[in-house]
Order: structure tokens, then sequence, then C-alpha cells
């Protein structure tokens, strides 16, 4: 169970079972509707009925043998002069390396959903069931996005199994169930209710966690998460911590995510997601205030590089109000739909462009083989004698000089961020030294008296805020900054 504390924060600083089956079919059984219930006397009945379906995960890798035969002991410790003197244990080449996990089994045949970061990197992966069976499992497919694994044991009987529920069902306030092997101490149970909802760890991946206070612990990473009629609505996968220990804030990945991504990976062995083709961020209330829009709603497009999407029309600024017939409330929230439209068909995409609707047909690329191209990195630019400050920013204007210096393309423009004022907007909004701004409201800026320009005439058309166009290292970002 990863502690992604660091992870966490910083995603706040930017943002802010059915009754077990033991009967006949083979495949995996299609997602139910949830009921909300509320707590029961006790949880024992839930317990005793599915429970069979829970299983633990060991898992087991060979690692190299350290460096020179000596172990990662601090420097001036006691146990140095130790084994500089007599060696260490194991020293003898590579050593095999135990991990314990938790995973439950969804079809009575045999298939098994658990973590990836359960058995990532592993060559021998045993599922100990509630009852004491042992077998070995054979991996069917991984997806690091969403950290899910599909597993796969052969069995001379039907095995008790679970279903995968409706998590878009459960709201804050339900009661919730974990299962699990937490610490290695075996089977155990724990209860809670959903804290919140629609939680994102990876900011801008397949992120939808149920944020839940029922106790996780490291060994809990891969067990099922019930409501109240049994059915698994989310796979227990990260907690917050700083001591490593359940304080009571729990991720488990949501059910409807985890069923689409078992099922491509029971299919293919491997997720075969929707490839739209845009940079995008969210539309907030003053970049909605900035470029005039009426809602802050919908996924702004950022950039536009060759793609499914250019060659379907959308442009840079376009915000996308609908994907394939259903609103988009968000950049996670469109990130999400494309990923489960079908690789190669063509979907209607509604954007809203210079305060009128447009409607594009799109064709969908494929995510996994688009995600291979790299951008480069952002790098602080050279002093330049004529600058500005402006907006809590230090600018100078691109020249021959500095675009040799960072590598950029000789038809690169704009003024590029050589300071940031500790103390302004444009700081905690995320503004740093080596930033490019290609754009003020939505013209381009090429000199320092553009941007004056701009800044003057948002002034005098009565807005607050001004909507810049910022590169950093490739990666477009739309800012609205204040400029009353």
């Amino acid at each position: 169970m990863p502690d992604l504390t660091p992870t966490i924060r910083s995603a706040l600083r930017s943002s802010t079972l059915l009754a077990l089956v033991l009967g006949l079919g083979l495949s995996l059984a299609p997602v139910s509707h949830a009921q909300a219930f509320g707590a029961p006397e006790s949880f024992a009945d839930l317990v005793e009925k599915f429970s069979p379906a829970v299983v633990n995960i060991t898992t087991s890798a060979m690692i190299a043998a350290p460096v020179d035969g000596m172990p990662m002991v601090p420097k001036g410790s006691p146990f140095e002069d130790f084994f500089e003197d007599f060696g260490t244990p194991g020293d003898n080449g590579p050593q095999r390396s135990d991990a314990l996990g938790s995973g439950f089994v969804i079809s009575e045949d045999g298939y098994i959903v658990t973590n990836n970061h359960v058995i990532e990197g592993a060559d021998e992966i045993e599922i100990e069931f509630f009852g004491g069976k042992r077998l070995k499992a054979v991996l069917i497919g991984t997806d690091p996005k969403t950290d899910i694994a599909l597993l796969k044991v052969e069995s001379d009987t039907p095995l008790p199994f679970v279903i995968l529920g409706n998590s878009d069902l459960m709201r804050a306030g339900d009661w919730v169930m974990a299962m699990g092997n937490p610490l290695g101490q075996g089977f155990s149970v724990s209860a809670g209710i959903v804290s919140a909802r629609g939680r994102e760890l990876n900011p801008g991946a397949y992120d939808d966690y149920i944020q839940t206070d029922a106790a996780i612990n490291q060994g809990n990473s891969g067990g099922p998460l019930f409501n109240m009629d049994g059915q698994v609505i989310g796979v227990n996968t990260a907690i917050l911590s700083p001591n490593g220990g359940s304080i009571g804030i729990g991720f488990s990945m949501s059910s409807n995510v985890v069923s689409k991504t078992v099922a491509q990976l029971k299919e293919f062995g491997e997720t075969r997601r929707g490839w739209l083709g845009v940079r995008i961020q969210d539309v907030t209330p003053d970049v909605a205030e900035a470029m005039g829009l009426a809602d802050a709603a919908g996924a702004l497009v950022t950039d536009v590089p060759d793609g499914p999407a250019k060659e379907a029309g959308i442009l840079s600024r376009d915000v996308i109000t609908q994907f394939a017939g259903q609103d988009v409330s968000d950049a996670g929230d469109l990130t999400r739909r494309v990923a489960d439209a079908p690789v190669g068909e063509a979907v209607p995409v509604i954007v809203l462009r210079a305060g009128a609707t447009e409607t594009l047909s799109v064709t969908l690329g494929r995510r996994e083989e688009a995600e291979a191209k790299a951008f480069p990195a952002s790098t602080p630019a050279p002093e330049a004698p004529r600058e500005m400050e402006t907006l809590g920013l230090t600018l100078v204007p691109l020249d021959d000089e500095i675009r040799d210096k960072l590598g950029l393309d000789n038809s690169t423009e704009g003024l590029m961020v050589v300071n940031v004022d500790p103390a302004s907007e444009a700081f905690t909004k995320g503004l740093t030294e080596g930033d490019l701004i290609t754009e003020a409201g939505q013209t381009r800026v090429v000199r320092l008296q553009d941007l004056e320009d701009r800044i003057r005439e948002a002034k005098e058309a009565g807005r607050k805020s001004i909507l810049l166009l910022v590169r950093k290292g490739g990666n477009p970002q739309f800012v609205a900054l204040s400029i009353e």
C-alpha cells in the first residue's frame, strides 16, 4: 500500500456483493447497480457471505545482491564495521524477496483482481484462499495507469466470487467495508464510510478514487471495498499517512474504472484507450471570466499537436463542452470519457469557439501509442537587458540568442519569464522562471508592448483579469491573472 502523502499534498495544492454467485457463467459478470443502505447492527453476515472470494497474494522475485556484498546501513553505524569484517548474510549472489497483498475473485473460473503494484516485477504469484487452499496464478495483464492487474488461477472446482458494483451510486456518508491482508496478519475486515468521491491522486490521468476512513494498511492493497449490498465498489490502493499506518484517509479505485480496465485486460491482455490528441485544462472561474464565458465548465484546449483532434479541426482556446453526446464537466471528466471510447470510432465533439458552438467529428486514435512522444523540459532563460515587470512577472522577449541557448525553433515567439515575485498571484498559480508566454487576451504576443496593449484593452473592456497562454517546456496552459 503506497503512502502518497507528497502526491496528495501536491494534488490538493493544484486543485484545491450482490449475493455470492456460485453458478455457471464463465465470463466476467456485468456491472450491477448498487443501493444505499444504513449500517447494520453487525457486519458479520456480510463478512461470512463474501469473505470466501477475498484472497491473500504472495509474490516472489529475484533481486540483485547488494553492491560489494554490503547492505544499506547508515554511515558510522556499528553494523558497518561488523559487515566489513564478517561479510553479509546472502552476499553470494541474487536473493529472493517476498511481498504480500490482497485481491478478490471475480469469476468462478478463477479471474482475480488486485493492484498492479502488488505483483509488479514478480516472477512467482501464489494465491491463498480464505479456507487455506493455495494456487499458483498467472498474470493476464496490468494497467499502471489505474494500478490494476488481472490474474488467473486454475481450479478443479468452481470458485466463490464477487461482483463489481456501480461506484457512481456511492455517496459521501455511505457505509463501506474493506477486506484484505493488512501487514501480513492474515484475513481481516474493517468498516467505515465514504469520506469523499472523485479524488485524483495523479491529476490528468484516469483517477476516480473513493476516499474512505475504513482502516486500510499496507497489505490491504488490491483488496475489495464493499458496499452494504455486498458489491465491490472499489479496489483499496493507497493511503495518506505521515507514518505508513492508517490514519483514516484511504483511497480505493472506483469499480466503474476497474470494470472497464479489467474487461480490456481480459480481452486483449492490455488496455486500449481512446486518444483525442489535445492538451487540456479545467475552466476555472477566473479563466471563464477572462474568456467571457457564462459558465466555468468544460475542458479548455491549450494545444493541439498532430493527431485526431487536429485533423478534425479542433483549435487551441476551444472549450470542449460535450463528448459523444455527454456533457463534459472538467478536464478529468473528458480524459476519462475519451479513454473509455472505442479506438478507431468517430465521435461527435461539441466545442465552444468565439461565443458560438460547433460540432466536429473526431476519429479517435489509441492513447498507448501516442504517449511515447516526449517533450523538452523547461530551461531557465538567461538574463537579457530589455525587460518588463508586470503582473508579478519579469519578462523579456525572445531573441535569437535565447532561442539558441534554449534549443528553440527559430519560429518560436513570445515573452520569457525570467523572474516571478513570490508574493504575486502569478507565483501562487504556478508560473516559474523559464515559462514562455505566447498569448495574452487570446492574441499572440511577441513584444513587451504587445502585452502592455492587451492588459490596457482588457481594463478598458471592464475585465478583472487577463488570460495568458503559458508554455512550460512544450506543455501549454491557460492562466488568468488579475489586472485590477
